[in-house]
């Protein structure tokens, strides 16, 4: 297995860690290991006839910190070792930014886009009941990720109860704001990425109203970072979903753009002038171009947004962006991090720079916990500051001069932080 498995590609971004970070061998062996995979089988009688049977899993990785804490996406690419790899992802991402969280993580093999309405209720109660003896409000706690969202967590959520006998808000996060949910939820990770991309420029004494930013993928993530980046001035110049890119040296009009995708309309009819959602406005017809040329345009900032994987050692030397600042998760091969890193260019990782989601799926569970609301305004303010802090601590560490990138500097944070955790708790029995 090489850089193309998400799994050998966190792995290797440990051990680039370890050297810097005060942790103990034997600790730090232990944390190269999930401490669960459930594998689950399941049937579903789809709404066309007949019956489909779907793969599942679930891995609860590291729960010294606290209870276990992950997405469900449901992709066709979903297999054990990548939920495995974001699993881990999670539990350094929740240690970075301070929560107190271990990290967990699930996936349903499957495309979404060929399945009804129904077929997707049947098969998230069908998948709900294959992890129930797993998740718990105190043990894991889902979220939405890839192709999943507040209705997929609903019907968990109503699945769980029925078990249970009784509504247990608290067992997801990301829910609609109808039953439990936390205003903020859904644009959380978009906007922790526009945070810390305003932070990066501050920290690089750069005029963000003057920065060019290309963002690869247009999904959620992508979008509402985009929308943030593009209010606070910068220049949008390309972006992008699976049909291809657009790209507009002089600025995508992103209101449209995303009056457009929220319709449900695609890049390449965006492209071609044939909008969906939204009145055409002043703007030149944008080119249309490939995933692949919008990672290698000329921008102040590359914002991959799609999924992992996306930014190898065959591209890395073609890639002139200034910054990238990582909103999907493993999207640089560590054969990649070692070209930019030898090139000056800043990457913000991935637990650091996507971890809006998980800090506002913490006050909503918080919230569900005292079983009292908060509004927006302080939703976005204790994501700020939580995300904040973590970008200086990183930061902080960075400029002592001993760490390569601050990739490792945001590993070393949170790999001490979990060890410790592990010395203080020991082993049981």
């Amino acid at each position: 297995m090489g850089n193309d498995d998400p799994f050998e590609n966190m792995l290797a971004q440990m051990d680039r860690a370890e050297a810097y970070a005060d942790v103990d061998h034997g600790v730090f062996e232990r944390l190269k290991y999930p401490e669960r995979t459930l594998k689950v089988t399941l049937p579903v009688e789809l709404e066309s006839g007949g019956v489909e049977v779907f793969e599942g899993y679930r891995c609860q990785f590291d729960s010294a910190r606290g209870p276990f804490k992950g997405g469900v996406r449901y992709h066709p690419s979903v297999t054990q070792r990548e939920v495995e790899a974001l699993a881990g992802w999670m539990t350094w991402k929740c240690a970075l930014v301070d929560l107190p969280y271990g990290g967990a993580k699930g996936g349903v093999i499957c495309e979404p886009k060929d399945l009804t309405d129904n077929d997707l209720e049947r098969l998230t109660r069908r998948y709900t009941e294959g992890i129930r003896r797993l998740i718990g409000p105190e043990t894991d706690v889902p979220a939405p990720d890839m192709n999943t969202n507040p209705q997929t967590m609903a019907w968990m959520m109503d699945t769980y109860s029925m078990y249970e006998g009784y509504t247990v808000p608290k067992v997801v996060t990301g829910k609609p704001l109808e039953i439990g949910g936390t205003p903020g939820r859904v644009a959380a990770t978009g906007r922790g990425v526009s945070i810390v991309t305003e932070r990066l420029f501050e920290y690089l004494e750069d005029d963000l109203g003057d920065a060019t930013v290309a963002v690869q993928g247009f999904g959620n993530v992508g979008s509402h970072a985009a929308r943030l980046l593009d209010d606070a001035g910068a220049r949008i110049v390309a972006t992008s979903d699976v049909t291809g890119a657009a790209y507009d040296p002089d600025g995508l009009d992103v209101p449209t753009l995303g009056a457009h995708v929220d319709a449900g309309g695609l890049i390449e009819e965006y492209t071609a002038g044939d909008l969906k959602g939204a009145e055409r406005t002043q703007w030149d017809e944008p080119e249309q171009i490939s995933n692949a040329d919008l990672l290698e345009l000329d921008v102040d900032v590359l914002i991959p947004a799609a999924v992992e994987g996306v930014i190898t050692a065959e591209n890395a030397d073609r890639v002139r962006a200034n910054a990238i600042v990582e909103a999907a998760n493993g999207p640089t091969t560590v054969a990649a991090d070692e070209v930019l890193s030898q090139r000056d260019v800043q990457i913000v990782p991935d637990i650091l720079a996507n971890a809006g989601g998980v800090i506002v799926s913490y006050l909503e569970w918080v919230q569900n916990s005292q079983e009292f609301s908060w509004p927006l305004e302080t939703v976005n303010a204790e994501l700020e500051r939580r995300i904040g802090s973590a970008f200086d601590e990183t930061i902080e560490r960075y400029d002592q001069g001993d760490v390569p990138d601050l990739r490792t500097a945001a590993y070393t944070i949170a790999l001490e932080r979990i060890a410790r955790a592990h010395e203080y708790r020991g082993l049981f029995p």
